[in-house]
């Protein structure tokens, strides 16, 4: 069974920089598609990014500003975030795809099927 675990979270000024990481154990992800969502309390889970089978793909509200990528010999997904907002505050998740023929649904977080515990993310004015 595999397991996600993500670092990196904290607290930052708008306008600052952190990257979050998330290290696959138990089986190796490199072949499944993968993605970052966020939830901020009262919210729904939001798409944030994912990386397809090396395709990224970004939710509006971060293009331009975030940055996915995948160290395949670390079994990592990266998510550096550049021009922190308050409104980026949340707890962010990444997420696996197991089941490729989903793929086209990369930003449904029902299609992801192995989840982090979260990580928290404050972003203050």
């Amino acid at each position: 069974q595999a397991q996600l675990v993500e670092s990196g979270g904290g607290w930052v000024q708008a306008g600052g920089s952190l990257r979050l990481s998330c290290a696959a154990s138990g089986r190796t992800l490199r072949h499944a598609g993968m993605g970052w969502f966020r939830q901020a309390p009262g919210k729904e889970r939001e798409f944030v990014a994912s990386w397809i089978a090396t395709t990224t793909f970004y939710g509006d509200s971060v293009e331009g500003r975030f940055t996915v990528s995948m160290d395949s010999a670390r079994d990592t997904l990266y998510l550096q975030m550049n021009s922190l907002e308050t409104e980026d505050t949340a707890v962010y998740y990444c997420a696996a795809m197991t089941n490729l023929l989903s793929a086209r649904y990369y930003s449904d977080y029902n299609k992801y099927d192995v989840w982090g515990q979260g990580t928290q993310v404050t972003v203050s004015s």
